[in-house]
């Protein structure tokens, strides 16, 4: 038997349920929902003062209801959400709020909840809540690619040792390698636009299962809160969470993009390698060894990422559920604004870590052509202007910086490679054509001489050459502008919605008839 004692106005105590909920399904189900009144007040109020607003012109609510709900709704408005009576005994922060407007309006409370369910007012508020904190993200990833692109440009010119596996490779650019990573933020920038796009959908008006037969506006409701247009399909808009998903992965996205620089950074400024040195206000001193500096912004990116997949993967989880069920709702709510906030911290961590560490430009240039690393354009140049196969080239090469262990072979250490390798008698003299071994050796260049010349004969869209550099990085501002532009205009279409709705609320509160 159930000796719950209901609250008062536990809806449905008075029916089938006949109990207040259990301690248990309190502290494990509704405390859960109850958390999420942190970001979901202000939209349940916008949300509310659009419904009275529609249920009064479509004339299912009485005017001195709808001046009252609507002043009631308006005071909930400005209270801050930590301020307000949220009660998780009552179950969501929707609940909590009818029960206040019960015990302040008593029946003429009872008007707001014709044609909409509880979970259409928390649909409508997760979105709005998604689509201002996607906004911030934005405006946090264009910044950091801001920034990638103007410490890229800083160092277009500073040749380095770029690697693979972590192995080097072959001389680079520095700032063509940063600047990589704005790109990488241009395209974050697009899918965090995206997914706006998807969550600024209207889920208003849509009544019980497939619509209400209370003649509501879904357009005007849609315009009145600010977003792009109704969702197509009233159950689809209801029921599938891929928005949250899709939120969640775009935030993570944003973050791995940040983290694959700090796992290099902190390799790149650990003293054996010493490219680059982070700022003291972003490293913490160790509390036993006081020679430290522990790069800890970069710790905090990475174990963020981590975490921040996690949440996605828990998120699609908990999204594999039946049509119509609440399963990915009660959860998806706080993980997936909980993700995209995470992320909005994160990235602004990368963004000013990249923005105040130091470029060591001479221990960097000090490494580019080293152990070996311009063996592929000796085997390249025998290719293009000697005539060799670039297989057989290959293997000679190779041949000689094994046998130097690693080091810039000499042209009689090649010369060798070639007759231990059996390449024949006129690969052995390393006579092809016009070009002998000694002048493709001496026109390859060598370690400790490879600079902003040599980086310049890599002259392909979108390459290391310092010109093609500088390109790239006007590139990325370009399109960070205009994506600024964007999100602006996001920005204050919701902005000036809020503004005419809450203004039309008053005006109905005050007896003037809430028109506009």
């Amino acid at each position: 038997m159930d000796v719950n004692s209901p609250p008062e106005g536990y809806l449905g105590a008075e029916g089938p349920l006949a109990a207040g909920p259990s301690p248990a399904l309190v502290e494990a189900g509704y405390r859960l929902e109850i958390a999420d009144a942190r970001f979901l007040h202000r939209g349940l109020g916008l949300a509310d003062l659009a419904h009275i607003l529609e249920l009064r012109e479509a004339g299912a609510m009485p005017e001195g209801a709808a001046r009252a709900l609507c002043r009631e709704a308006l005071v909930f408005l400005e209270a801050p959400a930590g301020d307000f009576p949220y009660d998780p005994l009552y179950g969501d922060a929707y609940n909590s709020r009818e029960r206040e407007l019960e015990r302040r309006l008593g029946r003429a409370a009872g008007w707001l909840p014709a044609g909409r369910t509880r979970r259409e007012a928390g649909r409508i508020a997760v979105r709005m809540a998604l689509r201002e904190r996607l906004l911030d993200l934005h405006g946090a990833v264009a910044n950091w690619a801001m920034t990638l692109a103007g410490r890229g440009r800083e160092s277009a010119e500073t040749a380095w040792n770029d690697v693979s596996y972590l192995q080097p490779a072959q001389p680079s650019s520095f700032g063509f390698y940063l600047a990589g990573f704005g790109e990488g933020a241009v395209r974050d920038l697009e899918r965090i636009q995206a997914c706006y796009r998807l969550a600024n959908r209207s889920p208003a008006g849509s009544g019980g299962v497939g619509g209400t037969i209370i003649p509501l506006d879904r357009e005007r409701l849609s315009a009145r809160l600010g977003f792009d247009a109704p969702t197509a399909h009233i159950r689809d808009g209801m029921w599938s969470a891929d928005v949250l998903a899709d939120a969640g992965w775009a935030a993570a996205q944003s973050v791995l993009t940040a983290n694959r620089l700090a796992e290099d950074l902190e390799i790149f400024a650990s003293p054996q390698f010493g490219y680059v040195r982070l700022a003291g206000g972003s490293s913490r001193a160790s509390v036993v060894l006081p020679q430290k500096r522990n790069p800890y912004a970069l710790a905090v990116i990475r174990g963020g990422a981590g975490t921040l997949i996690g949440r996605v993967a828990g998120l699609m989880a908990s999204g594999r559920t039946p049509s119509a069920r609440t399963d990915n709702w009660l959860y998806g709510y706080g993980e997936a604004v909980g993700t995209v906030e995470t992320a909005v911290r994160l990235v602004g961590l990368a963004e000013e870590t990249v923005r105040e560490m130091e470029v060591d430009r001479e221990r960097l240039a000090s490494s580019a052509g080293a152990h070996g690393s311009l063996a592929a354009d000796l085997a390249e140049r025998l290719t293009l202007e000697g005539g060799w196969d670039y297989r057989s080239a290959y293997r000679m090469i190779g041949r000689a910086v094994a046998e130097s262990n690693g080091d810039w072979p000499a042209a009689g250490d090649i010369r060798l490679a070639a007759g231990e390798l059996g390449l024949g008698e006129e690969a052995a003299r390393l006579q092809v054509g016009q070009v002998s071994l000694d002048e493709a050796w001496e026109a390859a260049g060598k370690p400790g001489e490879v600079g902003a010349g040599w980086l310049a004969g890599r002259d392909a869209v979108g390459s290391c050459a310092p010109r093609r550099v500088e390109e790239h990085c006007r590139s990325v501002e370009e399109r960070v502008a205009r994506a600024r532009e964007w999100a602006e205009a996001a920005r204050t279409r919701t902005e000036d919605a809020t503004r005419n709705l809450i203004a039309a609320a008053r005006r109905l509160a005050e007896g003037d008839g809430g028109a506009g």
